[in-house]
């Protein structure tokens, strides 16, 4: 089977490795987006699926928009029998899903049609759902609206968060695809349509989804917590004894009992920063400064003295 691989998230690394390993299959290429800048010198850094394809001699393309003609002639060319695709970050127009000789199949984090979108691993931990999973479909020009081939469901843990989960995900993609392989090899695969009436969306995150409003109860925060953890991570603008705000990123909280007017802070000590919310209180566990590094709670109050009400 010859395959084009299209991803530029991590999460699709382990579902590249293991087409690259699959004895009866050829990588023909590998699809991602081009070189962005990142960290604080902004300098221009490769995708990591484009590492991998590199080092495994495996030709990279990069375009810049999928709709141009010369990208479609360029991936054409390839002649594959499949496509498979995972966060690859654009929605892919009919010519370019017309390419391959069998069919164009996405790997979804989410059980659809709950959590279409490109933030589906967050929403899920967000919403309190009890399970999630991989789901491989056939791909439409819609945003993750295609018929689907088969899905693979994973409990969500009570202390999972938005990096576990991602991990997760990543590894179990490959076991998804490679039932959905041996499906569309047989002549067998699924076509099961989804039911648009039960879809949910997800968009894509920025840093200010991670604001803590004090006003919301304790169990959605704690939630809001853990589906951040690490990016783009909740935030909450602490009042300091001095005068003036900080802003302070929460890594690990925890529901508490507590009543006050949401954003009273009601202890401050080794136990934490211990916050009134809307319904119940939040405990904030592990923090970070701007530019500082993450610690307990309790060891940056070392440093740091509070005022009453946070915001």
């Amino acid at each position: 089977m010859r395959v084009v691989f299209m991803g530029t998230g991590e999460i699709g690394l382990p579902t590249l490795r293991f087409l690259l390993s699959r004895p009866d299959t050829e990588v023909a290429a590998v699809v991602t987006q081009p070189d962005r800048p990142a960290g604080r010198g902004r300098q221009l850094r490769p995708p990591a699926t484009k590492l991998l394809a590199a080092a495994a001699g495996v030709p990279v393309l990069q375009p810049a928009r999928m709709r141009d003609a010369a990208a479609v002639a360029e991936l054409a060319a390839f002649a594959p029998d499949v496509m498979v695709v995972m966060a690859y970050g654009q929605i892919l127009p009919p010519a370019m899903l017309a390419i391959p000789r069998l069919a164009c199949l996405n790997l979804h984090a989410s059980l659809l049609p709950r959590h279409r979108g490109a933030a589906p691993i967050q929403a899920a931990i967000l919403a309190g759902d009890a399970e999630t999973g991989i789901t491989v479909m056939h791909m439409a020009e819609g945003l993750d609206t295609g018929d689907m081939v088969l899905a693979r469901p994973l409990v969500i843990a009570p202390d999972e968060t938005g990096g576990s989960l991602h991990d997760r995900l990543a590894e179990l993609a490959p076991l998804a695809l490679a039932d959905a392989l041996a499906a569309l090899e047989a002549g067998c695969a699924p076509r099961v349509p989804q039911d648009d009436a039960r879809a949910t969306y997800a968009g894509r995150l920025d840093r200010e989804d991670g604001r803590i409003d004090w006003g919301r109860p304790a169990v959605e925060l704690e939630r809001l917590v853990r589906a951040m953890n690490p990016w783009p991570a909740a935030f909450a603008e602490l009042p300091m004894a001095a005068g003036g705000r900080e802003r302070v990123k929460v890594f690990r909280a925890e529901t508490a009992d507590g009543s006050a007017a949401p954003g009273t802070i009601l202890a401050a000590d080794s136990g934490g920063i211990l916050v009134a919310t809307g319904a119940g209180a939040l405990r904030l566990l592990e923090v970070q400064s701007e530019g500082g590094r993450r610690m307990a709670a309790g060891d940056w109050l070392r440093g740091h003295a509070l005022a009453s009400a946070a915001r």
